[in-house]
């Protein structure tokens, strides 16, 4: 029997967002918590800080387990799916990865489909900007929908496609799917990854930081209105946080007394493309339906800054010749460095992360790097079908069309219409055939799985896919 208090099972609650999310579900004193951990030294070390604290529960268990999935959602009104495994450590251990993001979601919908009613539980998957890909001038605007295409290497970003199409056509009642961008956080200024070379300086990204997406989940926990349910949203700050990754560089060198970030790094090193980012035009959206933004940029750098160590905070008081080449220069020659590939000569990361060795030769140096400024006028890629019309009179016409624009055909029979839930069959310009519901294809951008799987071949896909093509070949055409 449930308590009249509303009970929320957070999973991922010794991780960075976790613990955020945690530390604002028991500061408003409206809800109580079971927080899902691995009962492991690191995860007790990280819950030592709740101890003692009233409307906590800990459950030890294990995510790819199902039976302890099925014990921890008794009861509980709400699911806050946050557990994963993430990048970089998703791309050192792939399978692992894949075992965790995807299997945890299958238990998930399982357990949840077991219970009695399976309308009483609100289940809110995590996804990823990491499924859209690498977005650059002229198509770094981007919104729920646009085609989704995860870069190469990228397995963090191939699980949780497959997890939101698990969640999108489970058949469960009450759910809704978050795509999260990058989390600005207290420790960011601290990281020291091979990842790091992976983004391109043209690239972008809209942050959010992690005390605007612990408030998001609270509020959700707490009730969300019911326009929420049954829908895909990108999660953005807005306006005041759409950056370039060069202006991010930047801000993070002045933050730590750099004058000059171009003296910690040699220009060659960073990515020309492959990674992932994008402004939105839709984040708006999510705030709208549950208001999260309190926060801004320079509140989170602020904070950043203070949580640091003063070996951070005084980095640029350093020679900068020592930064560069006992700290940056060994982080871009480690494997998965963007160097390790060049020196290695590994043709397919090489090309995955420059084009290719050429474009990689003719980089330069930086006399004659230009400033990138995308533009901040937002445009919108077509997706193939009327997106005016009202679910309610979507039909068989409406999916054949949004098929051949994707290169490929409707098998199915005449579907009912403004019935999107009830996945219909389909086949790509390959002749893959497979199952997913109008909603996952028209709204989610999702297509054929087994291409999307093989990002070395987007290019080949896109010369058969107009939706596509509009992202590998973004010349052709913008919908303004």
């Amino acid at each position: 029997m449930k308590t009249a208090r509303r009970r929320v099972l957070l999973t991922g609650a010794t991780g960075n967002w976790g613990r955020a999310t945690l530390r604002e579900l028991l500061s408003r004193d409206k809800v109580d918590v079971v927080a899902f951990a691995m009962p492991t030294e690191g995860d007790r070390r990280v819950l030592a800080e709740f101890a003692g604290r009233g409307r906590l529960e800990i459950f030890w268990g294990d995510l790819t387990r199902y039976e302890d999935v099925a014990r921890a959602i008794a009861g509980v009104d709400t699911i806050l799916h946050v557990g994963a495994v993430v990048s970089p450590l998703a791309d050192a251990y792939p399978r692992l990865a894949r075992r965790v993001n995807v299997g945890s979601m299958q238990n998930i919908i399982r357990a949840v489909k077991a219970l009695p009613d399976p309308a009483s539980v609100e289940v809110v998957g995590i996804g990823s900007v990491a499924e859209t890909g690498d977005r650059q001038a002229p198509v770094h605007w981007g919104r729920v929908g646009d085609p989704i295409r995860v870069s190469q290497f990228d397995e963090y970003g191939q699980t949780k496609v497959i997890a939101e199409k698990l969640l999108v056509d489970s058949g469960l009642p009450r759910w809704a799917w978050l795509r999260q961008t990058g989390i600005f956080r207290p420790g960011m200024l601290e990281i020291r990854d091979p990842i790091m070379t992976h983004s391109p300086f043209a690239g972008v990204l809209e942050w959010v930081s992690d005390v605007d997406s612990a408030r998001l989940l609270a509020a959700i926990a707490e009730g969300a209105p019911e326009a929420f349910w049954q829908g895909i949203y990108n999660i953005g700050g807005g306006e005041g946080w759409r950056l370039t990754n060069w202006e991010l560089q930047n801000a993070i060198g002045r933050a730590m007394g750099v004058a000059d970030i171009r003296k910690w790094y040699d220009r060659e090193w960073f990515a020309l493309t492959n990674f992932h980012g994008q402004w939105y035009t839709d984040s708006d959206r999510l705030d709208e339906l549950v208001p999260f933004r309190h926060d801004t940029w320079g509140g989170a750098m602020s904070r950043a800054l203070a949580a640091a160590p003063a070996s951070v905070r005084n980095a640029g008081k350093v020679p900068a010749w020592i930064v560069k080449n006992f700290v940056m220069k060994p982080l871009a020659h480690k494997p998965r460095g963007t160097m390790h590939a060049v020196r290695c000569r590994d043709n397919e990361e090489v090309g995955a992360h420059f084009g290719s060795s050429d474009r990689w030769a003719r980089i330069g140096d930086w006399s004659q790097f230009q400033v990138p400024e995308p533009s901040r006028t937002p445009s919108f890629l077509d997706h193939g079908y009327d997106e005016s019309l009202p679910v309610r009179e979507w039909s068989t016409s409406m999916y054949r069309d949004a098929a051949s624009f994707r290169g490929g055909e409707l098998l199915s029979g005449d579907a009912v219409t403004g019935d999107i839930a009830t996945p219909l069959v389909w086949r790509c310009a390959f002749g893959h055939v497979f199952a997913a519901s109008p909603r996952l294809v028209l709204t989610g951008g999702h297509w054929c799985p087994e291409c999307v799987r093989d990002a070395a071949s987007y290019r080949a896909q896109a010369e058969r896919s107009p939706f596509l093509a509009q992202v590998e070949f973004p010349q052709a055409a913008l919908v303004a």
